[in-house]
C-alpha cells in the first residue's frame, strides 16, 4: 500500500467534513464526486448563484451537499462573526457583508464555526487569497509562532528516507526564515510527518556544510535553529547542519557524520530558505518521478490547505485526505 492509499484509509476511519469553495471548477466537481463515491470524507461544495451549472445540479442529485452562497441562511451570522474578528483592523459591516459572499471567506468561516472541519482551495485562487482569510479568521494554533508549509514526497523504489517517503519544508510559504522561524518549521514538520505517516521523524537541517566543514552566516543560522529545537525537544532526533547526501545516504554519513543519530537516515528535510526548498522538491519530483503532495499548511488553528492552480482532480483528492487527517489529529500540525 502506497502512502496516499494509507492516508485515504486513515481518513475513512474517522470521516471529517471538508469544504471545497471553488465549485465552479470542473476539477473540484470531479474530485468531490470521487471523494463522495469512495466514502473518504464528507464534502461540502460552495458556489455563487451566477456560477451554478448543470454539473452542480448533478452533484446535488448525487447526494453531495452544495451551498449556494446567496441562498445560505448563515450569511448574516458569518458576516457578524467576521466583523467581530476584524473590527479592530478597521473592517466595516458593509465590507464584512461583501466579503462573506466570497466563497473562500465563507468556507474559512465555516471552519471557524465548526460547520466544517477543514478547507481545501487554490485550484483557481492564488495562494495569497486562500491563506490571507485563513490567517485573518483562524489564526495560528496555540504555542505556534509561524504558519509554514511542507510537501509529503514519495520516491518510487527508493531505499532512502522511510522507504522513499519524506517531508520537505518549507517549500512553499516562508521565504527567508530566521533561526527561530526555521526551528518552528522543523518542529511542526516533524509533528506533521509523525502523524501523517506513522513513522518516527528523523530531522536533517540542511546546509552546504556538514557539522562545521564550512562556516558563514548561512551556516550559522542552521546551527542556531538546530540548537533551539534540541533545547525545546531533547528527545526529537534532529541533526544539523548537514549536507543533503550526508542526511540521506548511509555510506556518506559514515564518512562525514559517523556519530549522528540522523545522518544517512533522515526522513524530514528542512531547507534553509524557500528558494532551496522549492528547487529541491521540484528536482526530486521531476527527476525521480516522485509524488509530491502539497504544499500542506501547518500552524493554523484548524486546517486549510492550498492547491496548485495546475492541480488535477486526483491532486485535490490527495490534499483533501491529508486535510482530513490533520483535522482528526487534535494536535498542532
Amino acid at each position: 500500500m502506497n502512502l496516499l492509499d494509507k492516508i485515504i484509509s486513515q481518513a475513512k476511519q474517522n470521516k471529517q467534513t471538508i469544504v471545497l469553495p471553488e465549485g465552479k471548477d470542473q476539477r473540484v466537481i470531479d474530485a468531490a464526486r470521487q471523494l463522495h463515491c469512495h466514502n473518504i470524507t464528507n464534502i461540502i461544495v460552495l458556489i455563487n448563484r451566477s456560477d451554478v451549472s448543470d454539473e452542480i445540479t448533478k452533484l446535488q442529485n448525487e447526494g453531495i451537499k452544495v451551498i449556494i452562497i446567496e441562498e445560505s441562511d448563515k450569511l448574516d451570522l458569518y458576516s457578524t462573526k467576521l466583523l467581530e474578528l476584524r473590527k479592530a483592523k478597521g473592517m466595516t459591516k458593509e465590507e464584512a457583508d461583501k466579503l462573506i459572499h466570497n466563497t473562500i471567506y465563507y468556507g474559512v468561516m465555516m471552519v471557524k464555526q465548526s460547520d466544517a472541519d477543514g478547507m481545501v482551495a487554490g485550484a483557481i485562487t492564488s495562494t495569497r487569497d486562500v491563506l490571507r482569510p485563513a490567517l485573518q479568521i483562524l489564526r495560528t494554533a496555540n504555542n505556534v509562532k509561524i504558519v509554514s508549509s511542507f510537501f509529503l514526497m514519495e520516491v518510487p523504489s527508493s531505499i532512502f528516507g522511510s522507504d522513499g517517503v519524506f517531508a520537505f519544508a518549507d517549500c512553499g510559504l516562508v521565504e527567508n526564515p530566521n533561526a527561530n522561524e526555521l526551528s518552528e518549521i522543523a518542529i511542526q514538520t516533524a509533528k506533521s510527518f509523525d502523524y501523517l505517516t506513522s513513522n518516527e521523524p528523523r530531522v536533517a537541517m540542511l546546509s552546504y556544510s556538514t557539522l562545521g566543514s564550512a562556516s558563514g552566516e548561512l551556516v550559522s543560522k542552521v546551527i542556531s535553529a538546530t540548537d533551539i529545537v534540541r533545547t525545546k525537544y531533547p528527545n526529537l532526533k534532529i541533526d544539523g547542519e548537514l549536507q543533503l547526501d550526508t542526511a540521506i545516504v548511509p555510506s556518506v554519513a559514515k564518512q562525514k557524520a559517523p556519530s549522528s543519530q540522523v545522518a544517512g537516515y533522515a526522513n524530514v528535510l528542512v531547507f534553509p530558505d524557500l528558494q532551496a526548498g522549492n528547487i529541491g522538491y521540484k528536482l526530486v519530483q521531476r527527476l525521480a518521478n516522485a509524488a509530491a503532495y502539497g504544499p500542506i499548511t501547518q500552524g493554523l488553528s484548524k486546517p486549510v490547505n492550498d492547491l496548485s492552480r495546475g492541480c488535477s482532480s486526483n491532486d485535490i483528492i490527495a490534499v483533501v485526505a491529508i486535510t482530513s487527517l490533520q483535522s482528526q489529529s487534535n494536535t498542532v500540525l
